[in-house]
């Protein structure tokens, strides 16, 4: 509604239209009684519940109350028969119509309105008649029409049907569990003094409920209004029942082996079927209620499932009617599939962040410090999506570092995040090159998407991006490959920051006419150095260019100290770049190079000559010397070296490097040529190619392997020291 100037006459005020409008509203004939019912069997401890078609139902009305600055009461217009027995008086405060509770957030609201001029619209509020009797309306807060003047407030009193619909339509907009009970309930206070919901734990944690699973007789309170001060032992939001308590109500809605709502009706009664003052003290709310309905959320299905309870308490005066029974039952079966989509959605959000949590690099190896951050989007966005990383020292020394964005959200994402997660780690440990990888990822993401196991499914994973880098801690150089994904940022130790210059890919699983050859970015990382790897989640803003984004993000990493705790200044990046709601997943990996010291590591180029083992041999004894290294050891890296060279002389063309290196608890030793042959262990434990057999390496080494470079392979194993 447009609010009118100081200039407008008053017949045009929001309170005269208002007022003006009643007489369409107000049911010819007279209104309905305020508040009808009907007493219910009060002798009975239970009274099973039964649809009741021809009870009584109230229109809706309209009302006008205009406040001053002050909130006081300077006129209205409550004059249809439903608002019969509030206690209007011009100079009054409002807030004496309303429950004490909600005094503090109704004044908060009104002067928000006050001071902003923005209108509050449709707050399904409770006002208190002067017989202690409550009235729920749908309140409206606007500004007058002139400042001067203060607020309207506009009240449409509830029929019960109506509120059916306002409540079925305000429940499942959300699909948090937890926000989906506190709606239920919200709606449920319409009927009673108090609402909660209990239910089973498996739907709290989303698991699955079936009719063997009710067996497990456990319950926990997912939501309870109002928000107040509740005496100590009564059972709040978050808190589980009493074993007690929960069996009690699992077998009082499950009469005759089937779901039923119930019905306690006084206060003696209550006390009579709970049986123990504890119980007393958990369920019931207070002194004042006397009389409570059960209603079973129930799941349509062969059997039906219970999926909990939902409770509506009420003072001694104001027993249930049939018809408002009808309506309790009507309002909680429309909405109990609401609370399994929310169920389902918890299950499949938390098994997609188990998986993104086991996924995170849990160390970069002794050659690089690493941190990162995963950061869900936000609930009201599609669920957990595939964005991952990954750091992991690869069994020759070096270490990899990977950031991946799989397309989509929710559980399609994830099994192909993992999958792709998983393939990246176990070909980087078998020796390949990151282009070579992301070559095989591609394929994989391809071969994803057929129509039999892809787009039959409902989901495509192409378009996807992924980034690895590979740190060679003895040379401090970065191997890098992308498939589509944004560049990393280099800080380098003096603190300079820039993205990479990556040559630009469509991503993995492109059209064929748009494959490119993955590429592969070589730069050097000293020790010191912080390499950034992220997902686009951390710097798009529709508001801002990516170019910008990623300047932001250069700028942040920029300012992250040496003596920094790593994970700290992760947190801290994360929280001052990513969209407080942002739709999309936000990842961070920071990896601080460190490298090997030099006098940990040694190389020699040798000629591919007869005597190169034993030169070896030579150079390699003499480094072992130096470094205080045990008789047993020296002996088999000479042993070691003196195979692995042989080898290399006798099927490899080309210089011979030798490299070892001194790593935590063993030797890394490797050998390099230009050979392309893979060596393997035969049956006879003689090499394929003819060489000497690697079954002496094997017996020696803790582990060994093959890589492959540019101008050749090397071959590597690590002796125990």
């Amino acid at each position: 509604m447009d609010t009118p100037s100081p200039s407008s006459s008053s017949s045009s005020s929001p309170f005269d239209l208002v007022s003006s409008a009643l007489g369409k509203y107000i049911p010819r004939g007279g209104a309905a009684a305020a508040d009808a019912s009907g007493a219910p069997d009060q002798t009975a401890a239970r009274v099973r519940l039964h649809p009741n078609p021809a009870a009584g139902r109230q229109e809706q009305i309209l009302g006008a109350v205009n406040l001053d600055r002050e909130l006081r009461i300077t006129r209205s217009n409550l004059d249809a028969p439903v608002f019969a027995g509030l206690d209007v008086v011009a100079g009054s405060p409002f807030v004496d119509l309303l429950p004490p509770w909600d005094v503090p957030t109704v004044t908060r609201r009104l002067r928000q309105v006050l001071e902003t001029g923005e209108a509050h619209v449709a707050r399904v509020q409770r006002l208190r008649r002067v017989d202690g009797s409550e009235l729920v309306v749908s309140m409206s807060i606007l500004s007058a029409a002139a400042p001067q003047e203060g607020l309207t407030v506009s009240l449409i009193a509830m029929a019960r049907r109506l509120h059916l619909y306002a409540a079925e339509t305000a429940i499942g907009t959300s699909l948090d569990i937890g926000e989906t009970a506190q709606s239920l309930a919200e709606s449920l206070l319409a009927w009673g003094d108090v609402a909660a919901i209990d239910l089973d734990f498996a739907v709290w944690t989303g698991e699955g409920v079936t009719e063997h699973g009710q067996g497990r007789i456990r319950l926990r309170r997912a939501a309870l209004v109002p928000d107040r001060v509740w005496p100590e032992g009564y059972v709040t939001e978050g808190d589980d029942l009493p074993k007690d308590a929960s069996h009690l109500l699992s077998q009082a809605i499950r009469r005759d082996d089937a779901a039923q709502a119930i019905v306690i009706p006084d206060r003696e009664s209550i006390e009579r079927v709970l049986g123990s003052p504890k119980l007393v003290r958990a369920l019931v709310p207070s002194d004042r209620s006397a009389g409570v309905a059960c209603i079973p959320l129930v799941l349509d299905g062969s059997p039906p499932v219970v999926l909990g309870v939902a409770e509506v308490w009420r003072r001694a005066d104001r027993p249930f009617n049939d018809g408002e029974l009808l309506d309790l039952q009507e309002l909680v079966a429309r909405t109990s599939h609401h609370v399994d989509l929310a169920r389902q959605h918890q299950r499949e959000h938390t098994q997609v962040l188990a998986l993104q949590r086991r996924l995170l690099p849990r160390t970069g190896g002794d050659t690089v410090e690493t941190a990162s951050v995963y950061q869900p989007a936000t609930p009201d966005s599609a669920g957990v999506g595939g964005d991952w990383v990954n750091s992991f020292p690869l069994p020759d020394g070096r270490t990899a570092l990977v950031v991946g964005d799989v397309v989509g959200h929710g559980l399609g994402a994830a099994a192909t995040m993992g999958q792709l997660s998983m393939e990246a780690r176990a070909l980087l440990s078998a020796g390949l090159a990151p282009d070579e990888v992301l070559e095989h990822l591609d394929k994989t993401v391809t071969m994803l998407d057929d129509a039999e196991s892809g787009l039959a499914a409902g989901y495509s994973a192409l378009g996807s991006t992924c980034c690895i880098a590979v740190y060679d801690p003895v040379s401090h150089r970065v191997a890098l490959s992308s498939a589509g994904h944004l560049p990393p940022i280099l800080v380098l130790p003096d603190g300079r920051a820039a993205p990479l210059a990556v040559r630009p890919h469509p991503g993995l699983g492109a059209e064929f006419a748009l494959r490119e050859p993955f590429g592969v970015h070589t730069f050097a990382a000293p020790p010191g150095s912080l390499l950034a790897l992220y997902t686009d989640g951390l710097v798009e803003d529709p508001a801002v260019p990516i170019d910008e984004g990623i300047g932001r993000l250069a700028d942040a990493v920029s300012t992250v100290h040496p003596w920094d705790v790593l994970e700290e200044a992760a947190r801290w990046v994360v929280s001052g770049l990513s969209p407080q709601r942002g739709r999309d997943d936000v990842t961070l990996l920071l990896a601080r190079m460190i490298g090997y010291r030099k006098g940990d590591t040694a190389t020699w180029r040798l000629p591919a000559r007869d005597d190169a083992a034993a030169r070896a041999r030579t150079l390699v004894s003499a480094l072992l010397r130096e470094w205080r290294t045990r008789d047993d050891t020296r002996d088999r890296v000479l042993l070691l070296v003196s195979e692995l060279v042989t080898n290399a002389v006798r099927f490899a063309r080309g210089p011979i490097t030798v490299r070892l290196i001194r790593a935590g608890h063993g030797l890394l030793c490797e050998v390099g040529d230009t050979g392309n042959g893979r060596p393997r262990l035969g049956r006879g434990g003689l090499l394929d190619d003819g060489g000497r057999g690697l079954h002496v390496v094997h017996r020696l080494t803790a582990r060994w392997g093959v890589r492959w470079t540019d101008t050749g392979k090397v071959v590597w194993a690590v002796v125990a020291r």
